[in-house]
């Protein structure tokens, strides 16, 4: 036992601060440890062991016990954990243990698998095992030929485990570290003149360097990633990869292994089962990980050697943590790349406004790859179908239909693209205006008529779907609008001889979905892909020369500001699936509004001219990247509560806000979620520095104000909101 000591400790509880325990026992910064708190016994992660003035010893907790198994997370883990909690301005305790697999959230300890081979000691050599135990013959036969890993061991006899542990208690093998594996890449396509030229650019800066790597779709950015990682991987370094969507990585995991054959590959994404995250979260900590690729979970994965991160499809929204720790995935990468030294690249053919303006300032040097990488691919045309006079069939126009019977002839393979799941967005009764309305919810149920259920996509609401009217009691009732079930039933009515396949998260949601979604596709089986955004981001489907896009009106009405920027990029990037090989792509966008600027950019593949007008309407408007912002929600069984807690914050804020705007309380977009009822009040500042020391100052005094207005009421802080 050591000296008795004062430790601070964070652990995973909504309080701010870290919490002071009692020990003997030899802990460093970083180890875990099982503490008391209240009546539950919980994991913490010491923070700092300098003793405390002013603190009783008598009044403290001890620390109960080390969890030692495991070394103490990295001091590079720690300081990530401290900027983000510190940024989005949330308990570091909770921060921390966002970070960390489930595995690591536990008070129980957990030890290292001890992967290095087996050899045969001298002793071990000179006694070979009697000819009757054939398991142990073959297992001392096999290890005369060199070391084994366990598994190579298994694959001769399934008794090795229990054999090699003998064994070892007899000093007949030994443990030794394995031969580092010589890196090998396999054959690579030939690279075009521009990817070329960003390779060339790349690999000639060292350091932190943050890069936009800005290629049409389709331009062979992934090919430039793979061949970057290489020099990286040769080098001894690990890369991080990020990725928008759990269904990209299989596919993307498929081109790296393919690659780099001997590499290990980990990855990090939330449906994996707990004990696989934890294996790969531990392969990138210990350093035998060679590439990390995950969502946006694994941009806190200790990586030793880190000398790359590579964030792909930067621009897409799903990077933003949406409850708890509401951190961007992207922009702690580039934190994280800073502070390691080390460069950042970041992908997309429509990159985020914030990207472009940082490219804009200096901070960020743009690569541009403006044509296909496939020699005979070309960009698709571009058409508007103005729908205004004309007689839609389930939401489908005459010019949609005809191009669809074309390419269906041709052999070609089609894409109808809406962002709706679902058969109908609502059920509507034609006499009296009843709509399907949420009781949970400010938003509609949608219509499942294969399993004959309302759902509300927002809070998981299910009824059935009525007989008639239940206000009116007309049985005339009607699904109104599209989603994507009703455009594969009405494209099975009018194609019966074409193969479709539905992609949306209710036909997504096994595991294997995506890995027989690509198989099918591949071998040729599809002659007609329905689905949702899901399909917009960074799928290569050779053989698809027609994209249609329908509903994608709906994102003009929106009162989001980003609304247009999301509806542009979206719509860029499912058009770039079509005409990536030999076959000519068509992209066919339905619209009652022909005329407008963002369709006008499209037919153009005008990213940057568009781009341009957004930013030059943000900085008139005062709106992000142009200015900061942060949004405080609040929830509670009523309006009139939730507003009158946001009204005591703002005249709480007002004396603070020299250099912040304040703007509220008012109902959020959707006002009732889950029997909730919400607002919020929006903080913003032409400086981020002056918004960060306003929420210091104001932070305690919402909390406060927040027990004053009792249990019912919850709030949240969102920095750098990308949804309002």
């Amino acid at each position: 036992m050591g000296q008795q000591s004062i430790v601070q400790v964070a652990v995973d509880v909504p309080l701010p601060g870290t919490f002071s325990y009692l020990t003997q026992l030899s802990v460093m910064a970083g180890q875990r440890v099982a503490v008391s708190f209240g009546p539950r016994r919980l994991c913490g992660v010491v923070v700092t062991d300098m003793p405390q003035q002013g603190i009783d010893p008598a009044k403290l907790k001890p620390v109960e016990s080390v969890l030692s198994g495991l070394p103490p997370l990295p001091e590079d883990f720690m300081a990530l954990v401290r900027f983000a909690a510190d940024y989005y301005h949330h308990p570091l305790g909770q921060a921390l243990f966002t970070a960390l697999p489930t595995g690591l959230r536990e008070p129980r300890d957990i030890v290292l698998p001890d992967e290095r081979p087996y050899a045969l000691t001298p002793e071990g050599e000179a006694e070979a095992p009697p000819a009757r135990q054939r398991a142990r013959l073959a297992l001392w036969q096999a290890l005369q030929d060199g070391a084994l890993t366990l598994a190579a061991a298994k694959a001769v006899t399934p008794q090795a485990g229990k054999v090699l542990a003998d064994w070892l208690a007899d000093n007949k093998v030994r443990r030794v570290e394995p031969e580092p594996v010589p890196l090998r890449v396999a054959d690579s396509p030939e690279l075009n003149e521009e990817q070329q030229a960003a390779l060339d650019a790349l690999r000639g800066q060292a350091g932190y360097q943050p890069w936009l790597l800005h290629g049409i779709t389709g331009s062979g950015k992934t090919e430039v990633y793979l061949r970057l990682i290489a020099d990286h991987l040769a080098a001894g370094r690990q890369v991080l990869v990020l990725v928008p969507e759990i269904n990209l990585t299989p596919q993307l995991i498929t081109r790296f292994t393919q690659r780099f054959p001997d590499s290990r590959i980990a990855v990090q994404h939330s449906h994996l089962a707990d004990g696989e995250r934890l294996r790969g979260w531990l392969d990138g900590w210990q350093g035998r990980a060679d590439v990390m690729i995950g969502t946006r979970l694994s941009v806190f994965t200790p990586l030793p050697r880190l000398g790359l991160i590579v964030v792909d499809e930067e621009h897409d929204g799903s990077f933003k943590q949406q409850d708890g720790l509401r951190y961007h995935a992207r922009d702690l990468a580039i934190w994280r790349a800073r502070r390691a030294g080390v460069p950042i690249l970041l992908g997309s053919a429509t990159p985020s406004l914030e990207t472009v303006a940082n490219v804009e300032a200096g901070r960020y040097r743009r690569l541009s790859l403006s044509r296909r990488a496939h020699g005979a691919a070309r960009l698709p045309d571009v058409r508007l179908v103005d729908v205004r006079r004309q007689k839609l069939a389930e939401g489908l126009s005459e010019p949609v239909i005809q191009a669809l019977r074309q390419r269906l002839a041709r052999g070609e393979m089609s894409l109808v693209f809406i962002n709706r799941r679902g058969f109908a967005p609502v059920v509507a009764c034609t006499d009296c205006g009843w709509t399907s309305g949420c009781p949970r919810c400010s938003a509609k149920l949608v219509v499942h008529l294969l399993e004959r259920k309302l759902r509300c996509h927002h809070c998981g609401w299910e009824e059935a779907v009525p007989r008639a009217c239940p206000d009116c009691g007309n049985p005339d009732i009607k699904p109104l609008g599209e989603g994507t079930q009703r455009l594969e039933s009405a494209l099975t009515r009018l194609f019966p001889e074409a193969r479709i396949l539905r992609i949306d998260r209710d036909t997504t949601s096994r595991k294997e979905a995506w890995d027989e979604i690509y198989r099918k596709v591949h071998a040729g089986e599809v002659d007609m892909l329905v689905g949702t955004q899901m399909l917009a981001k960074g799928h290569d489907f050779g053989t698809l020369s027609l994209v249609v896009a329908l509903g994608a009106d709906g994102g003009l009405y929106s009162a989001d500001f980003r609304a247009s920027e999301r509806l542009f990029a979206q719509l860029m990037q499912v058009a770039g699936r079509a005409g990536r090989a030999e076959a000519a792509g068509e992209v066919l966008i339905q619209t009652q509004w022909p005329d407008h600027e963002l369709y006008q950019a499209l037919t153009r593949h005008d990213f940057d001219g568009y781009a341009k007008a957004l930013l030059d309407e943000r900085r008139i408007a005062g709106f992000p990247p142009c200015a900061y912002q942060a949004l405080l929600r609040a929830d509670s069984p009523s309006l009139e509560l939730a507003t009158a807690f946001l009204a005591e914050v703002r005249r709480l804020a007002e004396p603070l806000a020299e250099q912040v705007l304040i703007a509220g309380p008012a109902p959020a977009l959707m006002a009732r979620l889950a029997n909730r009822e919400r607002a919020q009040l929006v903080l913003e500042s032409p400086q981020r520095q002056a918004l960060h020391g306003f929420l210091n100052q104001l932070l305690p005094q919402v909390e406060a104000a927040a027990k004053r207005h009792g249990r019912g009421l919850r709030w949240s802080l969102d920095v750098d909101p990308q949804d309002m």
